[in-house]
């Protein structure tokens, strides 16, 4: 029965394991394909502002590669009002002359052309992200140009890989403490974050690429989780009725053939009753008859018939007592003992209990199982001994059904008490038996059981005895009924 029970939790534990791994699966597999979304779209938000900051920086050297040598002369200073227009991120572009000043709108780009011609490349000024905006200085000569950027119109809109107004992504441009949001996504309190921080490729506007993602526990795919753990409960149900139908079916065809063995062992017991009952009177009647045939050989009345008569009496007589003898040897039981292999009396117990679950369930009967560790294995016949386990456990049924449920009991104890010797003790906590039918219990045709035929104890004594082990009923102490198997061990035989 424990084992029964740690079989079901098992099953149980592994259709949990199943179905949270599975579910577990479904959901990293999600998870995996939100990251990948995530990371492929910073990539591609990264790329595009960096192009329109090179854009700048390019703007900014054709300013300062095509401007006229001097004032006055046209060339690229010709273009500047128009760059705005051509340009929707340039707010405003801004020139100081050789020996000018920067326009006094714009305080600080004195500092930032000084950093630019120090670097060789342009620099940014007056960053002012909170309101998306900064300069963008480039040193020349003899001219210097700066570009007013506005951040709003930098954003390319027709590219952006994301729906701004929707997209769980919070994008943001960083930098020196300032961050200038693109897009605000969301930021739920709990679930799984991915970041992504990448500075543009433009060495004059090092601004950070900021994007944040929290997958919240509503993007989990439930459906497909559900219906995965849904179809493992279903798998293992279907799983579990095919099992107990398979369990029954054997169940069920070791019975049968059990059923079978006894049947014929019982014929075989009652066939040679039969013949051992019949054989005296035969020999009587074989005896007395050969006695007439000789007192009629005297009589002087009608010798001939009467010799006739008694002449065919007793050859119907030695035939039905050759018939008789042909039985007997037909039925008499082989050598149980040349047939007698190492077996594991725990097991062969466990079968049988196995078998006769049905029966313990329908009674309320839980059996308890003693065994002492490390039992020698027993010689015994697979077949015979199955059959005396399984009669004894059942003789303990019946007998427990003549009491309450609650105090029914069912004890199988495994022993070593001496070397060379393994014994099972059978014990019901059930009404007993009666002081004098304890000396008949193994008498055929004997029995204490209405409807019963009194060869099951019997039949049992006999499989026993043939094969070199014993049945015995315990001495009465307590309640209930003990009945003793003791049987060789295997490592006693010569």
């Amino acid at each position: 029965m424990n084992k029964a029970w740690h079989r079901r939790t098992a099953a149980a534990l592994a259709c949990i394991l199943a179905a949270g791994g599975g579910a577990g699966w479904l959901a990293h597999a999600r998870l995996q394909q939100l990251q990948a979304s995530f990371e492929t779209d910073a990539r591609i938000v990264h790329r595009l502002l960096s192009q329109r900051a090179v854009q700048h920086d390019a703007i900014l050297s054709t300013l300062a590669l095509l401007q006229p040598a001097e004032p006055g002369q046209g060339g690229a200073d010709a273009a500047l009002p128009r760059l705005p227009s051509v340009y929707p991120q340039i707010l405003d572009v801004l020139r100081r002359p050789a020996d000018g000043a920067w326009p006094a709108a714009a305080p600080g780009l004195d500092t930032a052309e000084a950093a630019s011609r120090a670097a060789g490349h342009a620099t940014l000024a007056r960053p002012d992200l909170a309101a998306g905006r900064y300069h963008l200085v480039l040193a020349s000569t003899p001219a210097s140009y700066a570009l007013h950027i506005d951040l709003h119109a930098t954003v390319p809109r027709d590219e952006w890989p994301m729906d701004r107004a929707a997209s769980p992504v919070r994008v943001t441009l960083e930098h020196a403490g300032q961050a200038f949001t693109i897009q605000s996504g969301r930021t739920p309190e709990r679930g799984w974050a991915y970041g992504f921080r990448k500075t543009l490729a433009s060495p004059s506007q090092p601004l950070d690429v900021v994007a944040r993602r929290v997958v919240g526990w509503d993007e989990l795919p439930w459906f497909a989780m559900l219906g995965w753990c849904a179809a493992t409960a279903a798998a293992a149900v279907a799983m579990r009725m095919l099992w107990r139908h398979r369990v029954a079916r054997r169940r069920a065809e070791e019975l049968l053939r059990l059923g079978q063995v006894a049947r014929l062992n019982t014929l075989g017991e009652l066939a040679a009753g039969m013949a051992h009952e019949l054989n005296q009177p035969l020999t009587a009647l074989l005896s007395g008859t050969q006695a007439a045939q000789r007192l009629l050989c005297d009589d002087p009345p009608d010798l001939e018939t009467a010799r006739t008569a008694m002449a065919r009496a007793v050859e119907q007589a030695r035939r039905a007592s050759d018939v008789v003898g042909r039985l007997r040897r037909l039925v008499e039981r082989p050598d149980l003992a040349s047939q007698a292999q190492p077996l594991q009396l725990p097991a062969a117990v466990h079968d049988a209990l196995h078998l006769l679950e049905p029966e313990c369930r329908a009674r309320a009967v839980v059996p308890e199982v003693h065994a002492e560790p490390n039992l020698p294995a027993v010689l015994a016949e697979p077949v015979a001994l199955q059959q005396i386990v399984h009669n004894l456990v059942v003789n303990a049924l019946q007998a427990l059904e003549q009491v309450p449920a609650a105090e029914r009991r069912l004890e199988l104890h495994l022993t070593a008490p001496t070397p060379g010797q393994v014994q099972l003790t059978v014990r019901d906590h059930g009404p007993g038996i009666p002081p004098e039918a304890r000396e008949r219990l193994f008498e055929p045709f004997f029995t204490t059981r209405a409807g019963g035929l009194g060869l099951g104890l019997p039949l049992c004594e006999s499989l026993a005895q043939a094969m070199g082990a014993s049945l015995q009923l315990a001495p009465g102490h307590g309640r209930g009924a003990a009945f003793v198997l003791r049987l060789p061990a295997a490592t006693s035989k010569p």
